[in-house]
């Protein structure tokens, strides 16, 4: 716990300079197509210290995350054969077997599997990257992206924008037990990837 808090603390200091919306950016454009940590840790840390920019680090995040969605599909689409030993030995949930799975949900669901992983806590990079090697329809994959990754980053920038100092001092109080939801939350979205798909 005390590694995670001393990130939680880092990721909080971003907000206090004036790279946390270029952090914000970045963060989620490699999340969506190589990166384990979701954007949401800094966007949530800076809509609560910056509240009035809540709408401008949504916008940071939708955007960084469409763009990094479109890199995994170019990871996916050009580069699988060179890459794809890499993310099966060292990416979480990324195993052939899966892999499989998921080009049979590409090929019955397209829009809704795309829409579906870029607004829960299901692994997004495994789905930009996979509608790359499956070949999705492009028009298609950014429509879903676009649509889901921004309702996902609005949503927590207005529960914020609204609920802010509350939530902050509910995140310092909590901050153990919140962490291990998170964590909760991003090993049930591998399982879920795993058992259900």
């Amino acid at each position: 716990m005390h590694l995670i808090r001393r990130m939680y603390d880092w990721v909080l200091h971003w907000a206090e300079t004036p790279y946390g919306g270029p952090a914000l950016f970045l963060l989620a454009l490699v999340e969506s197509s190589v990166f384990p940590v979701p954007p949401d840790v800094l966007l949530i840390t800076l809509c609560i210290s910056l509240p009035a920019r809540a709408w401008r680090y949504a916008l940071l995040a939708s955007i960084g995350s469409v763009v990094g969605g479109l890199l995994g599909y170019g990871i996916g689409w050009g580069a699988w054969p060179l890459v794809n030993g890499f993310f099966f030995n060292y990416i979480p949930g990324f195993t052939p077997e899966l892999f499989n799975r998921v080009q049979g949900l590409f090929s019955e669901y397209g829009f809704w599997v795309v829409f579906t992983a870029g607004f829960t806590p299901i692994p997004y990079k495994v789905f930009t990257i996979g509608s790359g090697v499956f070949q999705i329809n492009l028009a298609i994959f950014m429509i879903a992206s676009l649509i889901s990754r921004s309702l996902r980053f609005f949503l927590v920038a207005w529960l914020l924008y609204r609920y802010g100092p509350g939530v902050r001092s509910f995140i310092d109080r909590y901050f153990n037990l919140l962490s291990v939801v998170f964590l909760v939350l991003l090993i049930g979205g591998f399982l879920l990837l795993k058992y259900v798909f």
